[in-house]
């Protein structure tokens, strides 16, 4: 799974955005023919059906900074459409669109894998095993997908005690008397420690809480495309008599 194209989707689109109306220019003469060889080099691969070769041509295209050739986008969502990296591939489909709009020499072949799309989307959205793009969800790594973890205490740091608040930590408090003279009392709240027991892990400085790793959730999304149906362990099959 190609772990970079998950994690800088959006950040891509910007750069195709940038490069296509001009914002972005190489420092030095475009080197148009690297371009085309990549390009025919990858069309060359989807047609033997060879995406995983076609998506790496093209990533390597797109991290070049060279000028990308306006119909670059639908291949490339052409491609990620059979890798089943449906919500990648109506990303960079839409921006072909956006781009292009009817006027691309692959506006047909859009419009098809768009309505390709439609269920995959579908079946995602609707899915509780994986996220909004597709990506299998995994037991979360520090809680085993138990949502709470004993850790740390957040509210004393770990300390197990925290600061008195009505005498400011020092363990005095001030008066003015009648005669307006200052005069100190040992805090009673703290017994003049300046400190109180940490009201959240009672002084144990751990604290059973939300795991912060997956935010309380007990899951990650992993690296996984999502195929939406449960797994089925070795123990959940039923020996047949």
């Amino acid at each position: 799974m190609d772990k970079i194209l998950k994690k800088n989707t959006l950040v891509v689109l910007l750069v195709l955005t940038a490069i296509f109306t001009g914002k972005v220019q190489a420092q030095v003469l475009p080197n148009l023919g690297q371009t085309d060889k990549w390009m025919t080099g990858a069309i060359a691969a989807m047609e033997r059906q060879d995406f995983v070769t076609a998506n790496n041509i093209f990533r390597n295209l797109i991290d070049s900074g060279l000028p990308l050739p306006e119909e670059m986008p639908y291949f490339f969502a052409e491609t990620l459409y059979h890798l089943d990296q449906f919500d990648n591939s109506a990303n960079f489909l839409n921006k072909y669109l956006e781009l292009t709009g009817f006027t691309g020499e692959n506006y047909d072949g859009a419009k098809e894998l768009k309505e390709k799309l439609s269920e995959p989307l579908k079946s995602i959205q609707m899915c509780q095993l994986c996220d909004r793009r597709g990506y299998r969800y995994k037991a979360c790594f520090t809680c085993d997908g138990n949502k709470e973890i004993e850790q740390d205490c957040d509210y004393c740091k770990a300390k197990g005690v925290v600061g008195c608040s009505r005498c400011g930590g020092t363990g005095m408090i001030t008066k003015k008397n009648i005669f307006n003279i200052v005069e100190y009392f040992e805090c009673e709240r703290c017994a003049a420690n300046g400190r109180l027991t940490c009201p959240v892990c009672q002084g144990t400085k751990k604290e059973v809480s939300a795991c912060r790793t997956c935010g309380g959730s007990g899951r990650l999304a992993s690296d996984a495309i999502c195929d939406h149906t449960e797994e089925v362990h070795d123990h959940d099959v039923v020996p047949e008599n």
